[in-house]
């Protein structure tokens, strides 16, 4: 296989558990640059959005299909997040696991009538306390912390799948917690009083004060401080395909640090399915392929990345790859 691409170092799951337990407690207010639906002053009415559970579930034949073209609002989360893990196992009943997700989230009809934080305190009982989900703090980079029928079966997660079945159950309930794909580390919200209450699923639903955020954030923007207006855009409600990429970005990158080429190659194909238009996918899908020996898909791939004019070295890098193997193709035959 040619070299020229560190994988372990490249590819690091996004979800990060530092910091998971700090025990800050705070609301972040007022910015209101962006998203003022959300973040606007007044009483918070009940969650409008289409629920999950009142959307259609293609066949499971048809599942990828659909998710190609599905519009945001159409795809619902639960399902595709189990989609990716019928990926791992086959056999997985999807309809049991939503069932049972629904109800869990029947114990929370009626709970805070109308008062978010009332609602966002029963929701937290019943998922941290009651069914016991918590963070896996001591294999979080498990790939089953990624697979959702393992996080309801194990009540263990990472950040993000965690965040998914807070989300569902709450929107399920009427409450409106929407997810951040926060850098490095998945987060919820939830439009209280008047300002914007950022939770951490991986540490029980504990809410985030902006300091912290922007502590958390900084790493990832080249150690620049954060300015509210782009904290504020940093908290963004995620869409659900973002989510889904999310997660099988963190997957393709365990089994890539594990050298499981097989499986890091069949997350990079989904991401590809979710979004074409994605060239980084595109090259990564291309080295995986050499790495299991599909050297003319790989080449296709490549290729196809080179045509996008991607930056100068990293072009530089997937052509001295190109060339190494062609070499080590021509010494084969």
């Amino acid at each position: 296989m040619p070299h020229g691409f560190q994988w372990t170092s490249r590819w690091r799951p996004r979800d990060d558990a530092q910091g998971a337990d700090r025990g800050r407690r705070g609301r972040l207010r007022g910015q209101r640059r962006r998203h003022a639906t959300l973040l606007d002053s007044g009483p918070i009415p009940p969650y409008e959005g289409v629920v999950d559970s009142h959307l259609p579930r293609p066949a499971p034949e048809r599942a990828w299909e659909f998710l190609r073209t599905a519009q945001d609002d159409d795809i619902p989360l639960v399902w595709a997040a189990l989609t990716i893990a019928r990926d791992e196992y086959p056999d997985l009943d999807i309809d049991a696991y939503e069932q049972r997700i629904a109800a869990w989230s029947e114990r929370l009809r009626g709970a805070g009538d109308g008062d978010p934080m009332q609602g966002l305190r029963a929701l937290n009982a019943l998922v941290f306390d009651e069914l016991g989900m918590s963070g896996n703090q001591q294999d979080y980079y498990d790939p089953r912390n990624s697979y959702l029928n393992e996080v309801l079966d194990r009540r263990l997660g990472i950040p993000i799948s965690l965040g998914v079945v807070q989300m569902d159950i709450a929107q399920r309930a009427g409450l409106p917690l929407q997810g951040v794909s926060f850098p490095g580390h998945f987060l919820v919200s939830l439009p209280v009083d008047g300002g914007l209450l950022v939770l951490d699923p991986f540490s029980r639903g504990r809410s985030i004060d902006a300091q912290e955020l922007k502590t958390r954030a900084k790493p990832h923007v080249g150690d620049q401080d954060i300015h509210d207006d782009q904290l504020s855009m940093l908290l963004a409600p995620a869409s659900k395909r973002a989510i889904l990429t999310r997660m099988l970005r963190n997957l393709k990158a365990l089994y890539a640090e594990k050298e499981d080429w097989a499986r890091a190659l069949r997350c990079a194909d989904r991401l590809l399915t979710l979004d074409p238009a994605q060239p980084e996918e595109r090259r990564d899908r291309g080295l995986l392929y050499l790495r299991v020996g599909h050297v003319a898909a790989a080449r296709e791939d490549l290729s196809a990345y080179l045509a996008q004019v991607p930056p100068p070295d990293d072009a530089r890098k997937v052509r001295e790859v190109m060339l190494q193997s062609a070499r080590e193709k021509g010494r084969v035959n």
